[in-house]
């Protein structure tokens, strides 16, 4: 049974932004060992944005939800919720949703912020828009933002080279009817939280001297058993969302996954039978952005003309957790 939203729910506006500082892979040899062929081959990736030190989540967000407010064409003072989706949050609270707020100037709306690693834009998205169909809201500002760079070991050339920063913000409210979003499947697989994650930082294993000597508050990741599950869940999920609504690989304008790795998205794609060209891919300049991959691709393939309005689009996604999903959406502008 598909799961379809009380009222016609859709993205209405997309904003990006991005950190001005480019990371070649040149760049990163000369102070790793590796080179360009190793990352390009391996990831798919180029270059990367990292910010300067000093810079927080906030500041990526804001401007990108500007964005989109501008782009939309509506106030920050006409939202009525922001939901940011961040595993680098400013601080652990306030949440940044609420640094967001007072900076855009979203004065009549509430906010809060939601961790599902690189699922997290499309936990928010479908929380979005079940508000906004449910009559709670009527708009909604959901940013995915994340700042990687400071959370990676630049002795572990295996995750450092693969991490970028950058910011993605949509506008949720409703929508003609037969747009926005048709159907949704999430899940989260607990026993694999061991192969994805930050062993220290949170109230399990709190910060200490120790605990930064040992560089236990860097991503620490299995990447074969991430490669094998993300592969599987997102081709899978998309598939299963299209199979159950009656379409095809053929009736897909453009598949949007999580740009984690150039080899997880073109196997996901193979496993979904779709031509490379109906991907969506912007690994090769910013790299994975976690939570910002999927709205700022959702921009950049907007303006690149890539779908127009009532065409298909796939998003899927894969992350720490293990969490994972699919969306389904007919572009609604």
């Amino acid at each position: 049974m598909n799961r379809r939203l009380a009222a016609p729910v859709g993205i209405t506006g997309t904003g990006q932004c991005f950190p001005p500082r480019v990371v070649t892979n040149d760049d990163l040899s000369k102070i790793m060992e590796t080179n360009d062929e190793w990352i390009r081959t391996r990831t798919g990736i180029r270059e990367r944005r990292w910010v300067e030190p000093g810079t927080g989540a906030s500041q990526l967000g804001a401007p990108a939800l500007q964005m989109a407010l501008d782009n939309r064409g509506i106030k920050a003072s006409e939202l009525d919720l922001i939901l940011v989706t961040t595993v680098t949050p400013d601080t652990l609270f306030p949440a940044t949703a609420c640094r967001i707020q007072d900076m855009v100037g979203a004065t009549n709306a509430f906010g809060f912020d939601l961790n599902a690693a690189c699922s997290g834009f499309l936990y928010a998205l479908t929380t979005a828009a079940s508000l906004v169909a449910a009559g709670g809201v009527k708009r909604v500002g959901v940013v995915g933002v994340d700042i990687m760079s400071t959370i990676i070991n630049l002795e572990d050339r295996a995750t450092s080279v693969l991490f970028g920063d950058g910011a993605g913000a949509v506008i949720v409210e409703r929508v003609e009817e037969g747009l926005g979003i048709l159907d949704f499947h999430h899940r989260v697989d607990g026993s694999g939280g061991c192969f994805l994650y930050m062993p220290a930082g949170g109230s399990l294993k709190p910060a200490t001297a120790e605990t930064v000597a040992a560089k236990e508050h860097y991503i620490h990741q299995a990447g074969s058993e991430v490669f094998k599950n993300a592969v599987r869940e997102m081709a899978d999920n998309s598939r299963m969302l299209m199979d159950r609504n009656g379409f095809t690989g053929e009736d897909l304008k453009l598949f949007v996954p999580h740009q984690a790795n150039i080899r997880i998205m073109d196997a996901a794609a193979k496993r979904l039978e779709l031509d490379p060209s109906r991907m969506m891919v912007n690994i090769d300049r910013f790299a994975n952005t976690t939570t910002a991959t999927i709205p700022t691709a959702l921009h950049q393939a907007f303006g690149e003309k890539r779908m127009a309005k009532g065409d298909l689009v796939a998003l899927a996604a894969f992350g720490a957790g293990f969490t994972w999903g699919a969306t389904l959406l007919r572009w609604a502008y």
